[in-house]
């Protein structure tokens, strides 16, 4: 009976140390995922705040998200897209690059693909044109408006970007997941504390209980 007791114990033990390891691991590589992601969200948030006239970069580059098909299919609205700080002299015909656009009073950037490079006295500027656009930009962009050239693409990870950024976002993808991580991790402990006092009682009990029977066996042999 005994046995039979502590082979269901072990067997329990045993159950709740693998979910104890599974939900580590999920918790673990929730916090390498979630946490890059809102340190870079509260560092870009901070230089667009203190530097608001500079695209916010991170060691020269820069994560742009897309809001139009302009350079389909290469690049697709809701995409995020790596931009890396460049100098104009290095821009060729064919690169990917982002810029504010000369037409705009908002300082709205777009990404376009340089057709033609024109140096007018060492004043650089460039001629774009969208990929899925007929026709190219009406006007050319100087080397001022440059902000880098396109490196990489996260398809549909802009989408996601935008709503972190929103409040819902941050409370939905970061803060309750964190609260569910600490409160779990809590209760691990917790229920942890409470098997270790448990075995620790179970012990002692048999212990009582061997010495017991040893005091007994002891009057028995010496009356």
């Amino acid at each position: 009976m005994n046995s039979k007791k502590t082979e269901n114990t072990n067997v329990n033990k045993t159950e709740n140390t693998k979910a104890n390891k599974i939900m580590t691991i999920i918790g673990v590589i929730l916090c390498v995922i979630l946490i890059p992601i809102l340190a870079v969200n509260i560092t870009l948030i901070i230089k667009s705040q203190t530097n608001k006239d500079e695209v916010p970069k991170i060691g020269g580059y820069c994560p742009l998200i897309v809001l139009t098909g302009s350079m389909e299919p290469e690049i697709s609205d809701g995409d995020l897209i790596i931009v890396k700080q460049i100098d104009g002299k290095d821009v060729q015909v064919k690169d990917v690059i982002a810029f504010f656009d000369p037409e705009s009073t908002s300082n709205s950037i777009l990404t376009h693909r340089v057709i033609e490079v024109i140096d007018e006295d060492g004043k650089l500027s460039f001629r774009t044109k969208g990929d899925a656009n007929n026709t190219e930009d009406r006007m050319a962009v100087s080397e001022d408006k440059l902000v880098g050239i396109y490196k990489s693409r996260i398809p549909g990870a802009g989408n996601i970007a935008m709503f972190m950024q929103s409040t819902a976002g941050l409370v939905i993808c970061v803060i309750l997941p964190l609260i569910l991580l600490v409160g779990y991790d809590l209760i691990r402990r917790r229920r942890y504390e409470k098997e270790n006092q448990k075995d620790t009682a179970a012990l002692l009990a048999e212990l009582e209980a061997l010495r017991a029977a040893a005091e007994k066996k002891d009057s028995n042999t010496n009356p």
